[in-house]
């Protein structure tokens, strides 16, 4: 397993696990809070163990380690101590699983991972690594490999796609427009996101979502930002070349509006994470009638908001939908708020009655999403997915 997963807030899961289940995990939480002060140290013997056990699986990772430091185990430990929310855990094991394809993973590799990652913690945890806590981590993660292989097994799609650079435009200098062409159309629904692995990184791959929905042509626009250590987005913005052949692994997330609904819907963009929106947007305009929008976009200043006369054009053929611009320094723009996208969406209550969609980064997710469930949003109205951009 390579994401590098995030949950942005704690969730709560639909089905209250059994008493059984909540004691594993309380075991499996109070044994990683005694081992992540020694995560370097634990992930370079993980991966040294890693790769005696199943050398193939070094191909799975970038030539530089230093690159990848703490992420797969940082992301192992996360999905491990997730098995007591089953609502939120089976989907996401499902979409990890399906994208793991793309490296070839075959069972004998979960096994190896898991035997590693064991490993690494016992030799770390000394007298703390009881039989019983390795029971407990032993059963979590044979839980996890299983659905992540039932899933993989079920698909029926290829395990990656590839497209070519049409156009690559810069729209400031730390941001960047970026056209592609897949070789046959790839089968994505409007919100989605997919991880991506460029030429100019390999194996080092990133989740991006397109900024449209689904065009005849197959075509697909990122925006994709250089992020301060960011070695895959700063490559895309500062390297990428028309023919460059990008390699993509299957659609993931679950951001998508009910038209069906009789909730209208509140849209939450901080940043590229506008993109998410606009395919949504780019989709819902097709249709007549829809449930009314509402979209907050957000960044730090006014020139940050790259994409914010795309969507006052859209708003302004389309009566569902209303946009708002959210700054947090300096002059603002004509129906402007100030603030942080948390602060500008509490500020008119706790959105009753609407979908709830954020789409941004893990800390703009984190705070946006914490702050509504204080002014008394409910949980279940909203929605958002769970993974770094860079």
């Amino acid at each position: 397993m390579t994401a590098d997963a995030v949950s942005p807030v704690p969730r709560t899961s639909h089905r209250e696990a059994p008493p059984a289940v909540t004691h594993m995990v309380r075991l499996i939480r109070d044994a990683w809070a005694k081992a992540e002060p020694y995560l370097p140290e634990i992930s370079q013997f993980f991966y040294g163990m890693l790769f005696t056990l199943a050398p193939a699986t070094r191909d799975f990772f970038p030539i530089n380690m230093e690159v990848q430091r703490g992420r797969l185990v940082r992301a192992l430990v996360h999905v491990v101590q997730m098995v007591d929310r089953p609502d939120d855990l089976v989907p996401f094991l499902r979409q990890l699983g399906r994208d793991h394809r793309k490296f070839g993973v075959i069972p004998k590799h979960y096994e190896a991972v898991g035997t590693a990652l064991l490993a690494s913690l016992k030799k770390h945890l000394g007298p703390e690594w009881t039989p019983e806590v390795e029971r407990a981590w032993a059963e979590a993660f044979t839980i996890i490999a299983r659905s992540m292989q039932e899933a993989a097994a079920a698909d029926t799609n290829p395990a990656s796609w590839t497209a070519t650079v049409a156009e690559h435009r810069r729209l400031s200098w730390d941001l960047a427009l970026v056209r592609l062409q897949p070789e046959r159309q790839l089968p994505f629904l409007p919100g989605q996101y997919m991880s991506v692995e460029v030429p100019q990184r390999p194996r080092l791959w990133r989740y991006l979502s397109p900024a449209n929905a689904p065009r005849e042509d197959g075509s697909m626009e990122f925006h994709v930002r250089a992020v301060e250590g960011g070695w895959v987005s700063r490559a895309i913005v500062s390297h990428t070349q028309e023919g460059d052949v990008w390699r993509f692994g299957p659609p993931l997330g679950r951001m998508s509006v009910d038209r069906e609904s009789d909730r209208d819907v509140l849209m939450v963009a901080g940043g590229t994470g506008v993109a998410t929106v606009q395919s949504l947007l780019d989709e819902l305009a097709q249709w007549g009638e829809n449930p009314r929008v509402r979209v907050f976009y957000g960044d730090r200043t006014r020139e940050d908001l790259y994409n914010l006369e795309n969507l006052r054009m859209l708003a302004s053929t389309n009566p569902w939908l209303t946009v708002t611009p959210v700054v947090e320094h300096g002059p603002g723009l004509t129906g402007c708020e100030h603030g942080t996208l948390a602060e500008a969406i509490t500020r008119h209550g706790a959105w009753p009655d609407h979908n709830v969609l954020v789409s941004g980064s893990p800390a703009m997710i984190r705070a946006t999403v914490s702050r509504m469930l204080v002014a008394g949003t409910a949980l279940d109205q909203i929605r958002y997915d769970p993974f770094t951009i860079d």
